[in-house]
């Protein structure tokens, strides 16, 4: 996938997240190196971002109508006897998800002297509004907000966490491997040990610009399956009826894998206020109301 897009408003146009990212990095370079006569664009900046943070919760009210046809399509061709083996697929990817963040995550936290699970009752408000809405961005702003409040520098989470969102989405991955795993073994293809590894290298990859509107991750998975033409793309109608389910877990783990990333990246860098995060996650300090930039309730 080519990176750098023929001008600056193709990437835009075109849709591709890695060409996006890569005019917002330069940009924000240039506005950094610009210094105080580039305010006025990062204060628009900002507002517009606002605007685009309202259209996604918008948006987000109709993806429970999307599910029930996805769901319905899927008893109506298959019958419900699928639903038993799809079952199967989506306990397997919780209890994995599950594991990785209680294991893995939970390891990277104590090394770096703070509870995994004070942070989770922290963000408890993100982490519903996260599931309730099955898309992490839908919190991005919140998110960032309550980092800053735990002690994070502004200039570490105005970096990691967007960079995040398009980079670390370790959910995505899980699900991509489990879901093209599943469509092999429900098509009855062998897969030979090669075609395993590359099936994983390419949804390592391939996960870092599956960032957008819930569901994008399904789309993702049809591009990553292309590399073993042995298993049909077809096959992913298996599981599209459950696509919403995968897609809550695969967004809370995401979700978590980001805030995790921006403590550690902070104390890394020494942006870091220790005492103010274990007074917040502790929960002797009030818990902030949000970012600047959230979504007010209605």
């Amino acid at each position: 996938m080519d990176i750098i897009p023929a001008t600056m408003s193709s990437a835009l146009v075109d849709g591709n997240v890695l060409q996006v990212l890569f005019i917002a990095v330069l940009t924000g370079i240039a506005i950094a190196a610009v210094g105080e006569p580039a305010e006025p664009v990062r204060d628009l900046l900002e507002r517009f971002l606002a605007v685009v943070f309202r259209l996604v919760s918008i948006v987000m009210r109709a993806a429970p109508i999307g599910a029930f046809g996805a769901m319905a399509f899927t008893i109506g061709k298959f019958g419900i006897g699928a639903l038993a083996n799809l079952a199967t697929l989506v306990a397997a990817f919780y209890i994995t998800s599950f594991l990785f963040v209680a294991v893995v995550l939970g390891a990277v936290c104590r090394y770096n002297r703070f509870s995994l699970w004070q942070l989770l009752r922290y963000l408890k408000a993100e982490l519903l509004l996260v599931l309730g809405t099955s898309s992490s961005e839908a919190a991005l702003p919140n998110l960032m907000g309550k980092m800053e409040a735990a002690g994070c520098d502004k200039s570490v989470v105005g970096l990691v966490v967007p960079t995040g969102y398009s980079f670390n989405l370790d959910g995505t991955n899980i699900y991509m491997t489990l879901a093209a795993l599943f469509v092999a073994q429900a098509c009855n293809v062998d897969l030979s040990g090669w075609q395993i590894f590359v099936l994983l290298g390419v949804a390592m990859l391939s996960s870092k610009g599956a960032a957008g509107v819930t569901g994008a991750g399904f789309i993702t998975l049809a591009a990553t399956l292309a590399v073993v033409p042995a298993v049909p793309v077809a096959g992913l109608a298996l599981i599209l009826g459950i696509d919403r389910f995968m897609s809550e877990c695969r967004s809370l783990t995401n979700f978590i894998g980001n805030a995790v990333a921006t403590i550690v990246v902070a104390r890394w860098e020494g942006a870091l206020d220790e005492q103010k995060l274990h007074e917040v996650l502790s929960g002797r300090t009030p818990e902030p109301r949000g970012s600047a930039m959230a979504v007010p309730a209605e």
